[in-house]
């Protein structure tokens, strides 16, 4: 079981604020996720293949076939400032 201290813990690093209500909402949502970890680590999966969906998905990428690129006049005709080179963007305030 997560308890109230592990919970702020989790929270502090990953920099989330939580009102006082939500931190026992949290223990018990987490305390149920790992709770359901627990039970399917205990499945015996040797032999299961890994899969990434549950149905087979036919065409879900293409093929990655090199392309021609724009020409550089047309990728930065549009640009608000630009060069010979590329973009010109401005340079970050110390």
């Amino acid at each position: 079981m997560i308890d109230a201290k592990q919970v702020l813990h989790v929270a502090r690093l990953s920099r989330l604020e939580l009102e006082p209500g939500e931190v026992e909402q949290m223990a018990t949502e987490l305390s149920s996720i790992l709770g359901h970890i627990e039970q399917i680590s205990k499945l015996d999966l040797d032999g299961v293949e890994p899969t990434m969906h549950v149905v087979p998905i036919d065409g879900g990428l293409r093929d990655d076939e090199p392309e021609p690129s724009l020409p550089i006049e047309v990728a930065l005709s549009q640009a608000p400032k630009a060069n010979a080179e590329g973009f010109i963007v401005p340079s970050p305030q110390a």
